[in-house]
Formats: C-alpha cells, structure tokens, sequence
C-alpha cells in the first residue's frame, strides 16, 4: 500500500512543525514509494528553488529507501549518476529526505530544502516520524 493523501498531508504538517522550532523556512514534498508527489506545501517566504530540490530528495530517498545523508555519498558514483540521467535527472542525493517505510516495503518518502542539509533532514525525519 502507497502513501495516503492524508498520511502525506500529516508527514508535511509534521516537517513543517519542526522547520517553525528550528526558525526556518521550508519546502516540504511527499512522494509514493515510485516517486511520484502526493503533497507539496511551501512555507511562506521559503526559496522558490527548494520547491525542486524537495521534490528531488524526496523522489531519491523513495528510490533508494535510504535516507539523504546516506545517499551524498554515493551521489558521485557512475552506477547513482546513471540512474539519475536515466530517471531524467530530477532526483537529489543528498540531505534533506527521508523514506516512510511500512512493513519493509518503501511507500513513499519526504523531501525537505531550505535549511542546511542537516536541518532539511531532521525536519523531514520529523514528518516520517509522525506516522
């Protein structure tokens, strides 16, 4: 079973919650375990860019299973630079998005932009862990 709206709806409620404790401003993107956005929410003033970037960690993250930070890594690999042209170069390895994993089975992902990486991806653990 993929993510619900409401499920995505509560993961971005939660994100943005933490991002307002930590004082910052937000993008926030829900994805189903393909890839593909269920929910998009975009704090006031927070970067136009990061409305990609979001996406891009969120997409990457639900491709991998693995949280961004483990992913930055990899980013510079052939086999990780392959799958990204292939999929049309959308995806972000980097900090900021975190899966949502049910049963073993990757559902969806969230992706955060607009702190540093580490801040995106505290904020993004935080809206996972809302589930």
């Amino acid at each position: 079973m993929q993510v619900t709206l409401d499920e995505a709806n509560k993961v971005a409620q939660g994100a943005i919650a933490k991002a307002e404790e930590l004082g910052i401003r937000i993008n926030v993107a829900v994805c189903d375990g393909g890839g593909r956005l269920v929910a998009f929410q975009r704090m006031t003033h927070a970067a136009w860019a990061g409305s990609f970037a979001s996406q891009g960690k969120a997409m990457a993250s639900a491709a991998w299973g693995l949280p961004g930070g483990d992913l930055t890594e990899r980013a510079d690999r052939p086999v990780a630079r392959g799958i990204v042209a292939a999929e049309g170069g959308h995806m972000m390895l980097g900090q900021g998005g975190v899966p949502i994993i049910r049963d073993e089975v990757v559902v969806g992902a969230c992706g955060v932009a607009g702190g540093t990486g580490e801040e995106d991806e505290i904020c993004a653990r935080a809206g996972v862990d809302v589930l």
